[in-house]
């Protein structure tokens, strides 16, 4: 059975291009490891969630033949999705739904997966129970969040303090816990599974590459719905989002710059 609650969540980094293109960049080697395992050829899976679909894609080639969709809840991520899906040749069907209301019927796909989605999300538990719902007896439900609150940096910067708390603040007024990935477990225990494969994972930004990926990706998305929505709700000035910016890039640029940010995920079998 559905939720019939109506949510009306938000989604607090948006969908600018900057946000879309950082989303892009992920794999599922790097976002869904501890899932891996569990894939094998044939199996039917549902993305919720998808952003731009290039998890997706990845997960499609590991369970092909299997059916694969990915679903967001607005159209603006799946043009890029579907035409990432085409340049690789792989079947995948990108689509608008709800996850609280997922239109794929009950126990119809082995797998269903969410990267980053949960900490958005002003009821995760419910949308859990419908991952549950459409889930297979014996398939699996899989989610990974990251732990802002657990973030970690050097150098120590009071501006990229600022950054996180400002985060943080802007989430919980969109009634959305952006220190999920320690929630996982009670959530996915409060959904009603009983069988849980915790884990935990990282990502490390600390090689100049890596620095200029992460910290000019913040320099710029600073400005975009984070920092509008925090301006419009009066916790910071355009000159606050200025030194943000002016942080990162700093940061971006120091020979010792080195940020990890944790991620909670749990595997839990419908």
């Amino acid at each position: 059975m559905t939720d019939a609650t109506p949510h009306r969540d938000v989604y607090t980094h948006g969908h600018s291009s900057v946000v879309v293109s950082s989303h892009g960049m992920r794999t599922a080697a790097g976002s869904a490891a501890y899932l891996i395992p569990f894939l094998r050829p044939g199996l039917d899976l549902l993305d919720v969630g998808c952003g731009p679909g290039s998890i997706t894609v990845d997960l499609a080639r590991l369970v092909a033949p299997g059916r694969v969709r990915g679903v967001e809840i607005t159209e603006a991520p799946l043009g890029q999705a579907r035409a990432l899906a085409a340049q690789r040749g792989i079947p995948v069907e990108f689509a608008v739904d709800d996850a609280y209301r997922l239109t794929t019927p009950d126990d119809s796909v082995d797998v269903a997966h969410a990267h980053q989605v949960l900490q958005h999300l002003s009821d995760p538990v419910a949308a859990l129970r419908e991952m549950r719902r459409i889930t297979r007896p014996g398939g699996v439900v899989a989610v990974r969040d990251a732990d802002y609150a657990a973030f970690s940096w050097w150098p120590a910067d009071e501006r990229l303090d600022a950054w996180l708390n400002l985060y943080r603040t802007v989430a919980h007024g969109n009634d959305a816990e952006p220190d999920a990935g320690r929630r996982l477990l009670a959530w996915a225990h409060e959904a009603g599974f009983t069988e849980v494969t915790p884990s935990a994972s990282v990502w490390c930004y600390a090689t100049p590459d890596e620095r200029a990926a992460w910290g000019g990706m913040w320099e710029r998305r600073i400005y975009s719905t984070i920092g509008q929505m925090a301006i419009e709700r009066g916790l910071a000035s355009r000159a606050d989002l200025d030194a943000i910016s002016a942080g990162w890039r700093e940061w971006a640029a120091h020979p010792d710059g080195w940020l990890v940010i944790p991620h909670g995920e749990v595997v839990a079998r419908a």
